[in-house]
């Protein structure tokens, strides 16, 4: 059967569809965006228990804050108008004693009598071993005690050089095996040879170079001998003349290498 429009018709229009402006269908959440977001309200939470914490504690703070900058200027004051003079009144009273030290150990011929004089002090100016007491602290008054062990040393008062060589320090590794091995020698001028191969040992291991190395190495090969330890005696004039054979202690040890062997 034959089907046929009739005049006029029109088919109906299909019915606009209105989307829902505020209807999201279906909608994926990526897993980074809400990481993000969890997040930034992490954040947005740690900020606001740092904001109550400081709203609650805010005069402690400042109070500590005040104890750190009163502190520093303090500091700051003490170094300039404390610190910085008595390092230059040290240094002023120490260098009559100084200029005396010096001659002693270049060999002057009155090198006792020169020593006494850095120890007691000169034309007005305070001996080493007040300027030590009197300005402890400062790089004056350390090496005071340096030059006072060593004075000690040479005018045969052996404890109080001991005593005033273990007060000095040095970063300066050469300055500070020449310390250890005069205390070395102070023992053994003491008849404590255990005590001086000890001081001896230190020396040598403090700084390893051609001029102390050798020779607190030697001394420490001799105190050995003495003790009876020829194995370590041998250890020791051994490491000189493997190491040290242009030094003068290199090249008069093979004597002493025959008595440990």
């Amino acid at each position: 059967m034959a089907t046929f429009n009739k005049r006029g018709y029109k088919s109906p229009k299909e019915k606009d569809v209105k989307l829902d402006n505020n209807y999201i269908e279906n909608v994926n959440v990526d897993e980074k965006d809400s990481a993000t977001a969890k997040a930034l309200e992490t954040l947005d939470q740690t900020a606001s228990r740092t904001e109550d914490f400081v709203a609650k504690n805010q005069k402690y703070i400042l109070g500590f804050l005040t104890v750190v900058a009163v502190a520093t200027v303090g500091y700051l004051l003490y170094q300039k108008f404390i610190a910085e003079p008595k390092e230059q009144e040290a240094a002023e009273e120490l260098f009559v004693a100084q200029q005396n030290f010096q001659k002693a150990v270049d060999g002057d011929a009155k090198a006792d009598s020169l020593y006494k004089l850095v120890l007691k002090g000169s034309e007005g100016k305070q001996g080493v071993v007040e300027i030590a007491e009197q300005y402890s602290g400062t790089a004056s008054g350390n090496i005071a005690n340096y030059y006072a062990g060593v004075a000690y040393l040479n005018t045969g008062k052996y404890a109080e050089a001991i005593a005033s060589l273990e007060k000095f320090s040095s970063d300066d590794t050469m300055l500070s095996a020449f310390a250890k091995g005069a205390i070395g020698d102070a023992y053994s001028q003491k008849n404590q040879p255990k005590e001086a191969l000890e001081y001896y040992l230190k020396a040598a291991e403090s700084s390893k170079n051609d001029f102390t190395t050798p020779r607190y190495l030697l001394k420490a090969g001799k105190t050995s001998l003495s003790l009876g330890n020829k194995a370590d005696a041998l250890k020791y004039f051994t490491d000189v003349k493997d190491n040290y054979s242009d030094t003068p202690e290199g090249q008069g040890v093979d004597a002493l290498i025959g008595l440990a062997q």
